[in-house]
């Protein structure tokens, strides 16, 4: 799972040298805030996996099999390397990896604890693997930050954190998009850092193409849960895949242009990088989605602009407080919702589900 928000302490912004509370940041609640989830496990006894049965088990095979088990292991030259960026990108990175550990655990959390209370066979196992690679992945990057000294306490995350309650079917298309364009970010981050090798500022980036082919093989699963149950794929439900579809990405949109720093050094421009995670992602849910949106569309582009300015706005006005905050604030809320809107309303690309599901991550 994979989520990335603007860094922010609830009071201040920290000051260049301090070092940022990172567990006050993981606190801190906004809509673009990676969020812990439950749901509701009997439903998942329920679950019937013979129709894809034979892709399944191949799947199954793979994860069992565990081929990232020996690479996620930090290393001597991650030593000294946050403390030696300068302030404005040094924030940013770590933002970076407090909200990706913070999303990582979330979902470590959620596939633990189904594995834990579901009696379905099928389920229990792939829930436990799920949960293996994502606290493998969260622990990855809890070292990294502890090189800083800005380690997170796990255990104090869990009790930290709200928990918010979504059925199996939205899990399922969130969590089935979360993996996806997870692996589309970071396959795009590694591909452009192997092309210029001079700007890749931390080790970390050299992990990205195991890590991103964990979040392709975990994506895999939630196809296959998906075309499982064909109901979840057809009638008013397309609504629905249609709305994860745009939440998802206008969340990375505003996300993302809210770390100029970060991307600049990366060498990549936030509009055409999010654009080609859009496109891969695009791509990629052929597999399972029945509708796509069109983000080539000059309509749902300049949208997606004004969604990002009334972002901005939102972020103002809570900057700003008092009256001419709030009116500001009101202002971006109404803005961003008809931007939504707009995006959400413009017709999308049908599609035809293939016989075959699975894919191989070849981006």
């Amino acid at each position: 799972m994979n989520a990335h928000t603007a860094i922010r302490t609830p009071d201040a912004a920290p000051v260049p040298g301090d070092k940022p509370d990172v567990h006050a940041m993981v606190q801190h609640e906004t809509v673009l805030s990676p969020r812990f989830y439950t749901t509701d496990f009997a439903a998942l006894d329920a679950i019937d996996v013979s129709s894809v049965r034979e892709e399944w088990d191949a799947m199954i095979a793979e994860m069992v099999s565990d081929p990232n088990k020996l690479h996620f292991k930090r290393d001597v030259r991650f030593d000294g390397i946050i403390e030696g960026l300068e302030p404005a990108l040094k924030a940013e990175f770590i933002d970076f990896l407090v909200s990706s550990l913070t999303s990582e655990f979330s979902g470590c959390i959620l596939y633990a604890e189904m594995a834990r209370r579901t009696k379905n066979p099928d389920m229990k196992q792939l829930f436990k693997l799920l949960a293996r690679d994502e606290s493998r992945h969260a622990g990855f990057i809890n070292e990294a930050l502890k090189d800083a000294g800005i380690g997170i306490d796990l255990g104090f995350l869990t009790k930290a954190k709200k928990y918010h309650y979504f059925k199996p079917k939205f899990i399922f298309y969130s969590v089935y998009l979360s993996e996806k364009i997870g692996y589309a970010r970071y396959i795009a981050i590694y591909r452009q850092l192997a092309a210029h090798p001079e700007l890749r500022f931390h080790p970390i980036f050299q992990w990205f193409e195991s890590w991103c082919n964990d979040e392709f093989r975990h994506g895999e699963a939630f196809a296959l849960l998906l075309r499982a149950d064909p109901k979840l794929l057809t009638g008013f439900n397309k609504l629905w895949v249609r709305f994860f579809l745009l939440a998802v990405y206008a969340t990375m949109y505003v996300r993302d242009h809210a770390r100029p720093v970060f991307h600049a050094a990366l060498g990549l421009n936030p509009t055409d990088y999010d654009y080609r995670v859009f496109s891969i992602c695009s791509q990629i849910s052929r597999q399972v989605f029945p509708v796509e949106l069109d983000t080539d569309d000059p309509r749902f582009r300049r949208s997606m602009d004004r969604l990002l300015a009334a972002s901005r706005r939102i972020d103002a006005g809570k900057q700003r407080g008092g009256l001419g905050g709030a009116l500001l604030r009101a202002s971006g809320l109404v803005g961003a919702g008809l931007s939504f809107a707009r995006m959400y309303l413009l017709r999308p690309r049908r599609n035809e589900l293939p016989a075959k599901i699975r894919l191989q991550p070849a981006w």
